[in-house]
Order: structure tokens, then C-alpha cells, then sequence
């Protein structure tokens, strides 16, 4: 947990642990080593494109019009290996507009943090700044008729041209007390989205955001917490807003070392999952011990007729023990079914599927609903993220107990897929599945469009992009609306 005196050292002592950390950064970035997550299928690219006229195998769907945006990191400056963690990377939103049947451009450009406007030699980017660090490069989405760019533990969001262009750090027009979440969810009955966000410094509350269809922040609820918990996404059922506890807390040992990602695995810290009733307070909280792991993304959850609650997660075994620092590393990540029991206060998990998967999706027009598909990213035996190798997609029927699989063959690797549908009146797999695929052996990516409904057969459409585009973290389809 955290002591009373790690607690004073960063409240009273913030000077000399800046120094401390800048001392042992620098000498960390000192080290010669090398590092997967700059090399390779990592590699950064080196300059921003607007490429048009692109390469369409298929028939794109004439019904889409908008934009599929995926964001990673993508340093702009050259970085230290010893010193660098994926998660920190400067931002890149990458971006392909597709409209009455054609691929119009495909962009790439990086979010204007203070460190990526100084590297460019532009001046800031507009808009206030929540603490020190101003990076973002997580995800991407629209919301309130604006593009944003998101990411956890303390930065605002930035708002998004239409060419994906920085307009500026927005807190949604002042509304926002602290930082956000990289995963917010919208509720398809309000429009409503729900966060739980944390910010780096704070190691005992998070707190419940809740973002209006117009964009303002209506709730911002303080939560209690120990050890600084590292929480990266959440899940709402028609009830409640479902907070993730998990044994991934801040390390003061890890920051003092000069890591820039200062969380760890940490085996003392209470794992469990809390039920907040949405507009209820932090008193209000039904607390639930689960078995200790550690999940980056749930995929759905929903409320049962009999008063318990339904999550559908993968989850990690562990997350960010041991001796690697330079991204995620578990040895097993099952898809699973989370049984939460407000009365017992227990979880039972329950194995959907035993072999690796990451990224789950479903149809989010079902998010917290009772719903029958997720759609998920293989991630085989011995998986390292830092040197990727899946090549399969999952299309997991809730309902039969089924999955059928979409493999893009050897050399060639796909990312997080969404689902775009279309129409409000279809089946709940009446759509399309969107994400990038990079072609290794030809240092190309293709944007690649699955019928959700023909999930094994060949791709409704590939956009051939002519440069490897680095393995991200989330995208979004945005559809087009007015001002956008």
C-alpha cells in the first residue's frame, strides 16, 4: 500500500523528487541498449502525409461516410531505448475519409503536445494544460459533433479538425475539473459518456466523470482509493458505472528509478470491483472482491433479472511484474464472464474462451445491454507486444458458445477492429468490422472492412496505404456530422 511517508514525499517534497527522478531518468537514457518499441513494426514514422488517390481492393460500402481514426505512440524526437515506455510516446492519429464509396485521403498527424510543437518549431497549441505533462495518445472518437483525443492519469482531452489537426486542449470547454480517461462510455440511451479517471499525482481518489451529449461535464464525483490505482477502462450497465480496482498501483520505486510509467504490479493492493449506482455517491459503492489480475478492457457488461451484474473482460494474469519496462507483458489473457453478486459481494469468473485475446468490441449500440457478439484481437501463445505476430481476429457468439475466427494469413497484422452498423434496425451483426492490417513483408498497411455477418469470408473492402503504419492502441469510426 501506500505509506503515510511515500504519501508526504509527493505532497511536501516535490522539488527535490523531481530531482531525484530528472538524475536517474538521465541516467537511465544514458545506457546504451535497444529497445522493440522503437524498432521494427514500431518503428516511428518520421514525417506527417495527406496522401489521396489511394488503392481500393473490393467495393467500399457506399453507405459509410466519416472517418476511421486510430491513435499511438509515435515519438517525434529521437528518445533514449533505456529510457523509453511504449505508453509514453508522443501521440499520432492516423485517419482514412471515406465517402459515397471512395477512400478520399488517408492523414497522419501528431497531437501538439508543448514537447511535439517545440520538435515541429510551431508554437503551442492552443488551451489550458492539467499539470506538467500535456501528452495524449490513446484513443480517438467523436463526441458532441468534435473529434477527440484522449488519454488517462491527468492530460485533457484535444479537440480535433476536420483534417486532424490540433485545434486545442480542451478540459470540454472548462467543465472538467481534472484529467479524463482514454475510455470513456457512451450510454445509447442518454448519449450520456461515463469515465473513471485518475490522475497521476493522486494516489487516494479517482473519480466519476460524466460527459453530456453537448459536451460539458455534468458530475465529476470524488472517489476514494489506496495506493494510486492504475484504472484504464470501465463499463456501464442501465444501472451502474463499473470500477475496475485491480493490483496495477503507482510505484515509487519505479518513478524514483526514472521510469516514465511508474506503475507496477503490486500484490498487497485489494483486487476488486465496484458497482456505483450512476448518480449515486462514493458511499453508495458495493465493493466486490475478485480473484487478483489485472484487465485493461472490458468488452460489455449489463444488469440480470435476478439483481446481479454481467462483465465480459480479458483478463491478464498479471500486468507489469518483473523485470520489463518498456510495455505490457502477461503470460495468459482468457476471455472471460464476470459474474458480480451485490448481495455476496463476490465475483465469479468464468472462462469463455482459454486462449489470448485482446481489444474486445462489440456492437456498441449494445453497451450495457444483454448482447450476443464481442469481437476481439488473437493474441497467441508466447505473444510479446513488443514484437507481434497475431494474425487472427475472434467473432465470439455469446449465445451458442461459438467463435469463428478471421485469420489474415502469416505476415500480416491486424490491430483493435470496431464495429460500424448499418442501420439502428438491423441484427445485431448487420454491419461492418474496421481496423488496420500491416502487411510486413511490403512495409504497407491496408484499412480493412469485414462483413460482421460473413466474419470468415473475404474482406468487403481493402485501402491500401503504401508505408507500415505503427501498431496502435484504440480507433474509432466517426461518422460524419455537421461541422466535422
Amino acid at each position: 500500500m501506500s505509506s503515510p511517508i511515500e504519501t508526504a514525499i509527493r505532497a511536501t517534497v516535490t522539488k527535490g523528487l523531481g530531482a531525484v527522478v530528472g538524475f536517474n531518468r538521465a541516467r537511465l537514457a544514458a545506457r546504451k541498449t535497444s529497445n522493440l518499441y522503437l524498432e521494427g513494426v514500431h518503428k516511428p514514422m518520421e514525417a506527417e502525409l495527406t496522401l489521396e488517390a489511394l488503392e481500393v481492393t473490393g467495393s467500399i460500402p457506399a453507405e459509410l461516410d466519416g472517418r476511421y481514426l486510430r491513435i499511438g505512440p509515435n515519438p517525434a524526437a529521437p528518445v533514449s531505448p533505456a529510457a523509453y515506455h511504449w505508453f509514453t510516446g508522443d501521440g499520432m492519429v492516423h485517419g482514412v475519409r471515406l465517402k459515397a464509396g471512395q477512400a478520399l485521403w488517408y492523414r497522419n498527424r501528431w497531437i501538439r503536445s508543448r514537447a511535439v510543437s517545440a520538435v515541429l518549431g510551431e508554437p503551442e497549441a492552443p488551451g489550458p494544460r492539467n499539470g506538467q505533462s500535456d501528452s495524449v495518445n490513446t484513443n480517438v472518437l467523436g463526441h458532441a459533433g468534435a473529434l477527440w483525443a484522449l488519454v488517462e492519469a491527468g492530460s485533457y482531452p484535444v479537440r480535433l479538425g476536420e483534417d486532424l489537426q490540433t485545434l486545442a486542449h480542451d478540459p470540454f470547454g472548462g467543465t472538467l475539473m481534472g484529467g479524463f480517461s482514454a475510455h470513456p462510455h457512451r450510454d445509447p440511451e442518454t448519449g450520456e459518456m461515463h469515465a473513471i479517471c485518475y490522475e497521476g499525482p493522486e494516489l487516494n481518489a479517482i473519480r466519476h466523470v460524466v460527459v453530456s451529449p453537448e459536451g460539458r461535464v455534468t458530475r465529476e464525483l470524488s472517489i476514494p482509493v489506496r495506493n494510486g490505482p492504475s484504472i484504464h477502462d470501465s463499463m456501464i450497465t442501465r444501472n451502474y458505472v463499473i470500477i475496475l480496482d485491480l493490483p496495477v498501483t503507482f510505484s515509487m520505486k519505479t518513478l524514483l528509478a526514472g521510469n516514465p510509467f511508474p506503475y507496477r504490479w503490486n500484490p498487497d493492493h485489494r483486487a476488486r470491483v465496484g458497482l456505483l449506482p450512476k448518480t449515486g455517491t462514493a458511499d453508495d459503492i458495493i465493493w466486490c472482491d475478485v480473484a487478483p489480475c489485472y484487465v485493461f478492457h472490458p468488452c460489455n457488461g449489463y444488469d440480470t433479472a435476478d439483481g446481479k451484474v454481467i462483465l465480459d473482460v480479458c483478463a491478464h494474469d498479471t500486468m507489469f511484474d518483473g523485470d520489463r519496462m518498456d510495455g505490457p507483458v502477461s503470460t495468459s489473457t482468457p476471455f472471460e464472464r464476470w459474474t458480480i453478486d451485490p448481495v455476496a459481494r463476490s465475483v465469479d469468473r468464468h472462462v469463455i474462451d482459454p486462449d489470448g485475446q485482446e481489444f474486445p468490441r462489440p456492437n456498441e449500440s449494445q453497451i450495457g445491454k444483454p448482447y450476443r457478439y464481442a469481437y476481439t484481437m488473437s493474441l497467441p501463445a508466447g505473444f510479446d507486444a513488443a514484437a507481434p505476430d497475431q494474425t487472427r481476429l475472434f467473432k465470439q457468439d455469446l449465445e451458442a458458445g461459438t467463435r469463428q475466427v478471421h485469420d489474415f494469413g502469416v505476415g500480416y497484422l491486424p490491430g483493435e477492429f470496431v464495429f460500424v452498423p448499418r442501420s439502428t434496425a438491423g441484427a445485431e451483426d448487420d454491419g461492418w468490422l474496421m481496423g488496420y492490417v500491416v502487411d510486413l513483408s511490403n512495409e504497407a498497411t491496408d484499412l480493412v472492412i469485414l462483413n460482421a455477418d460473413d466474419f470468415e469470408g473475404p474482406p468487403q473492402a481493402s485501402i491500401r496505404i503504401p508505408h507500415r503504419i505503427p501498431p496502435g492502441f484504440h480507433g474509432n469510426w466517426a461518422p460524419t456530422v455537421t461541422g466535422l
